[in-house]
């Protein structure tokens, strides 16, 4: 699912595209994908985009008549930007949004269909989709502390659930436990002062340095290809590989369709933290250390 500094970087291609240009027609290829009945698709066409925000992980276009486009794309949403009108072939093509200088295409893989576009009259009504979480770069520690502690959850919840922290999901939260040298695991309300220092710092840190890093990108062309999986990531989707500060082999720890990442030896202290799977078919024989897990390995 595109992330804080993923959606980032859709705006800042967006803005240079479609500000101030007025939009022509919007062309759905899916009916499943606007979930909202009032204002019709009709009372933004021939309006001009006035400006474009993020709101959690999705993205808002306000237009002149103050009305809203949200669109959230979920786990497999990308937009393209496409030569004006741009015909819909695919069935993973779900809209084009049309505008005098080119078509941004909406698309999604897989047969699921998640993502979501939603209209809104004014910006009140706007509000009802924030959940409400906390953005990082708006406040300082004290106010982050007093989001994470509001209840006692490990700060892999905590970190990626959108009603406590804005815009951060599964890819950057493995990136900035990794740069605080924190466990996934670990409690909120276990947390000393140093430990909250240094997630605070963390995740600042590692949100600014991917924005800036994408923000980039995106001034030289549309950010085509959006992934949750980048070569130049610390651990996340780096199972086995080396800990780029340790040189150990990434853990992993996998819970329905997704996966945790982190560096034992990092993070928690040489500890390798049980993996659902794995430790229920192990039971007892799940090894605790990295050492018991090449032993294991040799087996």
């Amino acid at each position: 699912m595109p992330e804080l500094p993923d959606i980032s970087a859709y705006i800042k291609a967006l803005e240079s595209r479609v500000l101030g240009q007025r939009l022509e027609k919007i062309r759905l290829g899916s009916p499943f994908l606007l979930r909202s009945v009032t204002p019709p698709v009709s009372a933004i066409e021939g309006q001009p985009v006035r400006s474009i925000r993020r709101i959690g992980k999705r993205i808002a276009v306000e237009f002149a008549n103050h009305h809203f486009l949200v669109l959230h794309l979920m786990i497999a949403g990308r937009l393209h930007w496409k030569p004006a009108g741009v015909k819909l072939r695919q069935k993973n093509d779900l809209a084009a949004f049309d505008f005098p200088n080119g078509s941004l295409l909406l698309t999604e893989a897989g047969s699921k269909r998640r993502a979501s576009l939603y209209l809104f009259a004014n910006e009140a009504d706007m509000s009802s989709i924030d959940p409400g979480g906390l953005e990082v770069f708006s406040t300082n520690l004290a106010g982050f502390r007093a989001a994470l502690t509001a209840e006692n959850r490990t700060l892999k919840r905590a970190l990626t659930d959108p009603r406590i922290l804005s815009g951060i999901g599964n890819a950057y939260s493995d990136e900035i436990l990794h740069a605080a040298q924190l466990s996934p695991l670990l409690l909120t309300h276990k947390m000393n002062d140093e430990q909250f220092a240094r997630l605070f710092t963390a995740t600042r840190g590692t949100l600014r340095e991917w924005i800036e890093r994408l923000g980039a990108e995106a001034e030289e062309k549309f950010p085509e290809k959006v992934t949750a999986f980048r070569k130049e990531m610390a651990v996340h989707g780096k199972y086995k590989e080396a800990c780029p500060r340790c040189g150990e082999p990434v853990q992993r720890i996998r819970y329905a369709d997704n996966e945790t990442n982190y560096c034992a030896k990092c993070q928690t202290g040489g500890r390798v933290l049980a993996d659902r799977g794995l430790s229920k078919l192990l039971g007892a024989d799940w090894p605790r250390t990295l050492d018991e897990l090449e032993a294991l390995k040799k087996k």
